[in-house]
Formats: structure tokens, C-alpha cells, sequence
């Protein structure tokens, strides 16, 4: 409609009044992350990025696409998963893109008002739910985008901190340790399980020691998964000997009635060591 692309040339006019403006508004000193730079360069890439929002959200009024959802796929994407924005709270990024959405709102009134005969009541609310609409699909493809890339990057530092806490160290040609520091839960102890295993196997080790000095809790599945894995190193060949264990991990133990009595168990890493179940020393 015409009188849609004269709102639309009407707003695209006020984009720098619109990001100046709202960057002149914005609360930098209760913000964080991309909101809360004030270098030349980092302020000027979030103007550019607001600038892009509005040509990008105006096009509404063009009335190519009602729901407009995907003209923004590209922007939302790549906005998401910019590393400033990552580490930006996503309820503040939010509040940013709603209050967006009320200067966009107050220009459509300022239109109206200029042009007083020519438009009705029913257009303002039209156009006032039009914002109001796109910019709610907006702000969700946002925050479901910015959870997902968070959702993979814990999933990935997760699995390089698991990688890093279950080495298995070579002592001598046969001979290994495993270290284990920190909490165990279910998940880390299975993927213990299986690293250890794989590491054995591919450094042939036959003696392995697993120490557990900086294990401070233990739960009665986690104790199931390390008799696991004294079972399965045996059916490779590994024989296991346990040292370390702290007194309040023992407690626990005890009033778990979890029994130890099947894998070998000294009170200290350098005992372990001496301990040697093939007279490999």
C-alpha cells in the first residue's frame, strides 16, 4: 500500500535519530557485556548493528511479509552468536530490543500526527500491532538462538574440561596413573569409564594406579561406576589399585554400605606406588 511506504520512507529517514538517540538513552553503568563498552570502535559496531536492525525491521511496511520472521534470520543468527552478545545477559539484550520497539512506536505517532487527515485511528493501531508483533518474533528467535549457541559451547567446554580431568599418565612402559581431582557426578564417571579404557588399551598399560586424594564426595552410583571400571580394566588385562581415599569419602562409604574389598586400596599415592601387584619394580 502507498500510504504503508510513505510511513515506511517516513521511519527509514529517522534510522541514525533512532540509534542516537537510543544509545543516548542507554544505561551503561547498570549494563554489561556489549552494552557496557565505551571504545570508539566497540560503540560505533553497536550503532552500525542497530542501524542494520532498523532497515532490516522497517521493511514490515513494505508489505512483503506480514510475519517477517525470516527477513530477520540472517540478522538474529548472526547477532547471536557474536562473542559480545554471548556475553551479554540475554534479559538485558531484551530489554534493549523492547525498548527499540517503543521508539518505533513513538515515530509511528509522530507520522500520524503530521499527517493528521490522512490517517485514521484503526491505521495507528494496525501499524502499533505490527511493531509490537514482529518485534516479540524477534526477541524469541533471539534468545532461542543465543540459548542454543550457549547450550553448545557449555556442551563443548564441558567435554574438553572431562577430556583434560581423566588423563592417564605413563609411570613406565606398562605402568599408569589416573589423578582424579573434584566432583564426580554420573556423567563425568561414565565418560571416566570410557576414556580410561581407551587410554589403557592404546598406551598398553597393565598396572594401573587411581588415585583419589582430590575426590571430596562420592555418591553410591559413582562408587558402582569405579567398580565398573576395575571390571572392565581386568577384562583387558589392567590390574587396579586405588589410593587416596579421603576419610569423609570412606565415611560415606560406609554409610552407603559400599564394600571395596574387591579392588586393591592403599591410604596414599606414593604407598600405591610401592605397592605392585606384577613386581613390575
Amino acid at each position: 500500500m502507498k500510504q504503508w511506504k510513505d510511513l515506511y520512507h517516513y521511519l527509514m529517514n529517522q534510522t541514525d535519530r533512532l540509534t542516537e538517540d537510543w544509545y543516548a538513552t542507554l544505561e551503561k553503568e547498570d549494563s554489561a557485556g556489549v552494552y557496557a563498552s565505551t571504545t570508539a570502535e566497540n560503540v560505533q559496531l553497536l550503532k552500525k548493528q542497530y542501524n542494520k536492525l532498523h532497515r532490516y525491521f522497517l521493511k514490515i511496511f513494505l508489505g512483503e511479509n506480514q510475519t517477517s520472521t525470516q527477513t530477520f534470520k540472517e540478522w538474529v543468527v548472526d547477532l547471536a552468536s557474536d562473542p559480545s552478545y554471548l556475553a551479554t545477559p540475554i534479559h538485558e539484550v531484551s530489554r534493549e530490543l523492547y525498548r527499540t520497539r517503543g521508539e518505533y512506536l513513538k515515530l509511528v505517532k509522530e507520522f500520524v500526527s503530521l499527517h493528521k487527515d490522512k490517517y485514521s485511528q484503526e491505521d495507528l493501531d494496525q501499524w502499533n500491532q505490527m511493531i509490537i508483533d514482529t518485534m516479540d518474533k524477534v526477541t524469541t528467535v533471539f534468545t532461542e538462538e543465543h540459548s542454543q549457541i550457549l547450550a553448545r559451547n557449555y556442551q563443548a567446554h564441558r567435554e574438553m574440561i572431562y577430556e583434560l580431568s581423566a588423563p592417564v599418565i605413563v609411570l613406565n612402559e606398562t605402568t599408569g596413573l589416573l589423578p582424579l581431582v573434584g566432583e564426580i557426578d554420573h556423567s563425568r564417571a561414565k565418560f571416566i569409564i570410557e576414556k580410561t579404557l581407551k587410554q589403557c588399551a592404546q598406551k598398553n598399560i597393565d598396572v594401573l594406579f587411581i588415585d583419589l586424594s582430590g575426590v571430596v564426595a562420592i555418591d553410591g552410583e559413582v562408587a558402582h561406576r569405579l567398580f565398573q571400571l576395575h571390571e572392565s580394566l581386568g577384562l583387558i588385562g589392567v590390574k587396579t589399585t586405588l589410593s587416596g581415599v579421603r576419610p569423609e569419602v570412606a565415611q560415606t562409604a560406609v554409610q552407603l554400605g559400599l564394600s571395596f574389598d574387591k579392588i586393591p586400596v592403599t591410604s596414599t599415592l606414593s604407598r600405591a606406588l610401592k605397592y605392585n601387584p606384577k613386581n613390575l619394580h
